[in-house]
């Protein structure tokens, strides 16, 4: 490794080769370590001046401060959960994500989760290769009232999408922005969403420690028998509510890429993964080729750009 190079990075979970290559072009040092444990990163922190890391690492106060020659961390990615954010900013440290590069993946889990819901896709498919060769009667989307917990740049992408079907579209959000009139929407309470949807997307980032957007008071609210899609974080829905929503038929589905244990373990989320109505992925909404080669890309532009002639 050159002397020279002008900052030592360390990434410590699988990315697209894109972001290795534009750093190691720009005479970043890096070294890739796409399985590395808690253990020995915290061992070794102290030699780097920068990290960039996916969902599987979690950067804790303890890291941070193992890291005493850090100058940023980057999330390859949109969420920053696992990231001590406070810590960070104390400690003056730079963070760095991508949100925007996997909009398109996201919205497009969203609609194969509701679609696949609606016409009891993976149900059905499983069915038949156990040989049986079930016809059940689904659900169409087109003409239904898609309402948006969340209008985002998700929740935005995913309503310019629902307008090819031909939905109307409900949105709920703190933030209110004039985009809701290019897909001819409506802002709502959260109340009025509630009551006057079929189909439920939650688009959300909500801080550790605060209530879930949906509980078992919300979800009494419903009156068309919704199907509910969650893209965003597990935490925004109480998930015993949701469980007790389907075994009573409040709902009509779950369909969920988050969990609230990943992979899920507790007693109730098992229970819910037995239910039809349920469909889980596992965490999958930006794994797709494009999304990571743009993750890549904004990440590695993002760093070079803060970081390119620091020495």
């Amino acid at each position: 490794m050159n002397q020279d190079r002008v900052l030592k990075i360390i990434i410590t979970d699988p990315v697209d080769q894109v972001l290795i290559e534009k750093l190691e072009d720009e005479r970043f040092g890096v070294d890739y370590y796409p399985k590395i444990q808690e253990e020995e990163l915290i061992d070794i922190i102290g030699r780097y001046e920068g990290i960039v890391v996916r969902s599987r690492t979690k950067v804790t106060q303890d890291l941070i401060n193992r890291g005493k020659n850090l100058r940023f961390v980057a999330r390859a990615g949109v969420g920053l959960d696992g990231i001590d954010l406070a810590t960070l900013k104390n400690r003056g440290i730079s963070i760095i994500h991508a949100p925007e590069a996997s909009t398109d993946s996201v919205a497009e889990l969203t609609f194969g989760l509701m679609i696949g819901s609606c016409r009891r896709i993976p149900e059905l498919a499983a069915e038949i290769k156990h040989g049986n060769f079930a016809k059940e009667i689904g659900t169409e989307i087109s003409g239904k009232t898609l309402g948006l917990i969340g209008f985002g740049r998700i929740g935005y992408r995913v309503a310019e999408i629902a307008r090819a079907f031909n939905m109307n579209i409900l949105a709920y959000d703190i933030i209110r922005s004039e985009r809701i009139n290019a897909v001819s929407g409506s802002y709502v309470s959260l109340q009025d969403l509630l009551v006057a949807s079929d189909f439920i997307g939650i688009f959300v980032t909500i801080k550790p420690g605060e209530p879930p957007i949906l509980g078992k008071n919300e979800l009494m609210i419903v009156r068309k028998k919704p199907g509910i899609i969650n893209t965003s974080r597990a935490a925004a829905i109480d998930g015993p509510a949701i469980l007790d929503a389907l075994k009573i038929g409040s709902i009509s589905f779950y369909a969920s890429d988050v969990m609230w244990s990943e992979p899920p373990k507790t007693e109730w989320e098992l229970e819910l993964l037995k239910l039809p109505q349920v469909t889980i992925t596992p965490h999958i909404g930006a794994q797709t080729r494009e999304a990571q080669a743009r993750i890549a890309e904004a990440t590695a532009s993002k760093i070079i750009e803060m970081f390119g002639g620091v020495k």
